[in-house]
């Protein structure tokens, strides 16, 4: 990720620059609970247990690295090259989350949809994972529900090589697709942009909940809060406006 960088973009579009985001702070230190909207496929399996406690220490010689432009997973050992996989990530409406999470689970044989293996991702507003699939053409596509599909035999490789805890860096601008204005945000949505501002909201003083992507009422609360003390429509809606505000485009 380049959370410091500015993109430069044609004349008549927009502007953005993230200035100073942590992305890895203590908000993306939630352990997903089952229940939560699954992002590919329905809720999460029955069999799935909840772990006691967020795993928050990358210990281990591997590491992953997703780019999804590229539709590519590259594994590091040892912080070095080991091996490139090709993936299907997010379509446009249901974006691969961007940041960095860990694998907290592990799992075989969820389904035709799941391929034979799933590793599960602690991206605290959905379930999120690397898993096989039944539709291998859409390996190397902007395809999935923001879950990450491999080939079913890479994905079997991969679950065997990789322990729980292993970091995986996602790849991407926070805010979307550089080529379009962020989205509006408000109570209902999920996303790594929502637990952005969450974090923001959090830092200004305005917000004492959890950081964690889901656009709930106590976040709209805050964000009016936010907009009344600075001249904005106190509507609870993210606009350009507010984007603004927080230093997150100009």
């Amino acid at each position: 990720m380049n959370a410091g960088a500015g993109i430069n973009m044609n004349k008549g579009q927009t502007l953005l620059k993230i200035k100073g985001v942590a992305l890895t702070a203590v908000c993306l230190l939630n352990v997903l609970l089952p229940g939560n909207a699954a992002a590919e496929g329905g809720t999460l399996p029955a069999d799935v247990t909840k772990p006691a406690i967020p795993i928050v220490a990358d210990r281990g010689p591997f590491s992953i690295e997703v780019y999804p432009l590229r539709h590519k997973l590259v594994v590091f050992k040892d912080k070095k090259h080991y091996k490139t996989y090709p993936v299907a990530v997010g379509n446009l409406a249901t974006p691969t989350p961007v940041g960095e999470y860990q694998v907290i689970y592990k799992g075989k044989n969820w389904g035709p949809s799941f391929g034979p293996r799933w590793l599960g991702l602690n991206v605290p507003w959905g379930a999120y994972g690397i898993h096989g699939t039944n539709k291998p053409h859409s390996i190397g596509q902007h395809l999935s529900h923001g879950c990450i599909r491999m080939r079913n035999r890479d994905v079997e490789e991969l679950y065997d090589l990789i322990p729980i805890g292993t970091k995986v860096t996602i790849a991407g601008h926070v805010l979307g697709d550089p080529g379009h204005e962020p989205r509006k945000l408000a109570q209902g949505d999920i996303g790594a942009d929502v637990q952005l501002i969450q974090n923001r909201l959090k830092s200004a003083g305005y917000y004492s909940g959890v950081c964690n992507g889901k656009f709930l009422a106590s976040t709209a609360e805050a964000l009016r809060r936010f907009q009344r003390d600075n001249g904005l429509r106190a509507d609870g809606v993210v606009s350009i406006s507010v984007y603004e505000k927080f230093g997150l485009m100009e």
